[in-house]
């Protein structure tokens, strides 16, 4: 199962709000997902963002891939570079 970090649409018509969930690639944008991992609302100035950074990065660590918009959110939370740090620094190969 393809897992990926997407925002999911919430609110009234014209006003919308967005949850950050962790879904299946195959379901719909607004239907079953598995885990809410934050929430997004672009009204406010500035925008509010609140993102679980602890299930972020266990998700993107077990895999999950996020849409580019939320990296972009991931970004700004903090949580992307807690997992670029949490990866394994690559090796630097011998120069011969």
């Amino acid at each position: 199962m393809a897992v990926r970090l997407r925002l999911m649409r919430m609110g009234k018509k014209k006003q919308p709000t967005y949850r950050i969930v962790a879904a299946d690639a195959r379901s719909p944008r607004d239907g079953r997902f598995i885990e809410i991992v934050g929430t997004y609302d672009p009204r406010r100035e500035p925008s509010a963002i609140k993102v679980d950074n602890d299930k972020a990065v266990a998700w993107l660590k077990n895999g999950a891939q996020p849409s580019e918009r939320v990296e972009k959110l991931l970004k700004i939370s903090g949580a992307w570079e807690e997992f670029e740090a949490s990866k394994p620094a690559k090796k630097a190969k011998a120069a011969k």
